[in-house]
């Protein structure tokens, strides 16, 4: 068992034993700082020294094709070592040379990270603990930044290509890498202890509903009833809290749509990667230097509607634009897509409520409440489970009202049950037996489930629509 499991989750008290770990004896640390030392001496020699051939070959490299860098970084090397023997290991520097190589072409010691397929999330709290998400649990790794400059270098190299800025009037920013994954960055005086930064990244290739049922998000029977309600313009609200795969999900539900319709995507970071033909993508923008120019997610939403979308899907409704989502839904945009941060069903519907009195329009309850139950037909919630595994654990019908109350139904619920040895959630996706009343939107668009799909618990037969 590695020392992070056997100390468990990390406290004030115990983190200090987990980075001297990390760090190991006093000897090694000297030998550390002596090696960090000739990495940036080879570093500066190179960056003073380069031929116009040399800083072409670095301007021009990719990633997938790094051979010729790694050929001027270890010339450059051999050099140094010429001038200041050091006893450096051979294996040691292959190592070297693709730090500093992470250094120049990429973004320095969290460039393994990125490229790691099993992490899927990086968090940043100070140049000298980053943690990643593996597999759904938190790992303390032994990755480090020299200070908080030389983070802060590696920020503004994030932030730098798009546009953003990042300093004391503006400590906080929302971003993305060019391979699309999501960052948030927050610095001093926010941040009490050094620069943070969170990457939620970006998988290579996406998720197809075969991959959340073989992961045990959903099951065969609820996939097919989602697919289902997206052919059948069914608008859908997915719900859940921060990490539980609210985005995963909507990309999923996304590629249930027929090609052949205009679908325009809103969102704050471009993160949904839908592989329809017509695809409008658009990204709000915040304001510049002068504090003008920005462009909210409102905005964006009401100018889709001038665009004859067939569908709308929102990354994420967090305040006024949801009065506009809904009234999208509610004039003939059928079908549209979004998520919400909430815990239930019925929170979402709640937090719905509470968004659309942010647009600053002085709207009745009881009116908001008839927006809501007649622009949503469903409800997906989404839910990170403690052993890290996400599952759909409601699919809520959205009815009427009655009196002033939204009234709903679960179609779908998972029960879980306890956890096996390996603490691992056991559990069971449950159909309550209860038929959704929007059954007749199915039979207007061409689709039928199986006589009794409602009834039985167990589901195998396949379908196709």
């Amino acid at each position: 068992m590695s020392l992070l499991a056997r100390l468990g989750r990390p406290n004030a008290e115990n983190r200090q034993v987990m980075i001297f770990a990390s760090y190991g004896s006093t000897e090694q640390v000297s030998e550390e700082r002596s090696l960090q030392k000739l990495k940036l001496k080879i570093h500066r020699r190179i960056v003073e020294s380069m031929t116009p051939e040399e800083q072409h070959a670095l301007a021009t490299a990719k990633h997938e094709n790094t051979d010729q860098v790694d050929a001027i970084i270890s010339r450059y090397f051999e050099r140094v070592l010429a001038n200041d023997p050091f006893a450096v290991p051979l294996g040691e520097r292959a190592h070297i040379v693709a730090e500093i190589r992470d250094e120049m072409l990429g973004l320095g010691p969290i460039e393994p990270l990125l490229k790691d397929d099993s992490i899927t999330e990086i968090m940043i709290n100070g140049p000298q603990h980053i943690f990643v998400e593996r597999l759904g649990k938190l790992q303390l790794t032994d990755v480090r930044f020299h200070d908080d400059a030389h983070l802060m270098h590696i920020i503004e190299r994030i932030l730098t290509p798009i546009g953003r800025r990042i300093d004391e009037s503006s400590p906080l920013v929302d971003a993305r890498l060019e391979d699309g994954s999501r960052v948030n960055v927050i610095i001093p005086p926010l941040a009490l202890l050094g620069p943070c930064v969170t990457i939620r990244k970006f998988s290579k290739k996406p998720f197809s509903v075969e991959n959340l049922i073989a992961f045990g998000t959903l099951d065969e029977k609820m996939a097919i009833f989602l697919r289902a309600c997206v052919k059948a313009r069914i608008n859908i609200l997915v719900s859940g809290g921060t990490g539980s795969g609210k985005t995963t999900s909507l990309n999923v539900l996304s590629s249930f749509i027929p090609n052949d319709e205009r679908i325009v995507t809103i969102e704050d970071a471009a993160e949904l990667r839908l592989q329809q033909d017509h695809v409008v993508t658009l990204e709000s923008r915040p304001a510049n230097l002068e504090g003008k120019g920005a462009i909210t997610i409102r905005d964006l939403v009401r100018n889709a509607l001038r665009m004859r979308p067939d569908r709308i899907i929102v990354g994420e409704v967090r305040g006024g634009e949801a009065l506009d989502m809904l009234q999208a839904m509610n004039t003939g945009h059928d079908g549209s897509l979004t998520t919400a941060h909430a815990n239930s069903p019925r929170d979402a519907l709640s937090r719905l409520e509470t968004m659309v009195l942010m647009s600053g329009l002085d709207l009745p309850v009881r009116a908001i409440r008839e927006q809501v139950s007649s622009a949503i037909d469903l409800v997906v919630q989404q839910s990170r489970i403690r052993d890290g595994s996400r599952k759909i654990t409601y699919i809520t019908e959205v009815q009427h009202m009655e009196g002033n109350t939204i009234t709903t139904q679960d179609i779908f619920r998972y029960q879980q049950t306890g956890l096996d040895e390996d603490g691992k959630a056991v559990g069971h996706f449950d159909c309550t037996g209860l038929q959704p009343t929007f059954l007749e939107k199915f039979r207007q668009n061409g689709i039928e489930l199986p006589e009794g799909f409602f009834e039985s618990q167990h589901f195998a037969q396949e379908v196709r629509f």
